[in-house]
């Protein structure tokens, strides 16, 4: 499985099954969600806007939403960016870019992503078999 030190990454083309290996990559540029899906109090929110920010700057349109912002540190919370080029507002559904960091929704987050999509996780954390 393909890792970097920071987190993986993991494309359902990459797993080996014969049904994923006919999903094609998404090749959406100019219309894709990326979506955060965090434990609160972690810094998240702040790492959050620097994230949709950062594009903004590139003068490319954003739409960032908290999906359940929670106040509880410690709870479940999620931050989806659409990024698109005629600057829609509304969410789209369905995710293209996972970024899992809550073990306690890991198995939500990863229903959400889209056939081609991609996952990024912490991989210094153990995944119990078969999630992935």
């Amino acid at each position: 499985m393909p890792h970097a030190a920071e987190g993986g990454s993991v494309n359902a083309r990459d797993s080996g099954s014969p049904v994923a290996q006919r999903t094609p990559r998404i090749s959406a540029v100019n219309d894709f969600v990326v979506k955060f899906a965090n434990v609160n109090g972690s810094g998240s929110a702040s790492a959050n806007e620097l994230f949709a920010r950062s594009i903004l700057r590139m003068g490319v349109p954003v739409s960032p939403r908290n999906i359940f912002p929670s106040n509880i540190q410690g709870l479940p919370t999620w931050y989806e960016v659409r990024v698109t080029e005629h600057g829609h507002l509304g969410r789209r559904g369905g995710v293209d870019l996972m970024v899992a960091m809550n073990p306690q929704t890991w198995e939500k987050d990863i229903a959400e992503i889209e056939p081609g999509g991609y996952l990024m996780y912490d991989s210094t954390k153990p995944i119990a078999g078969g999630k992935l």
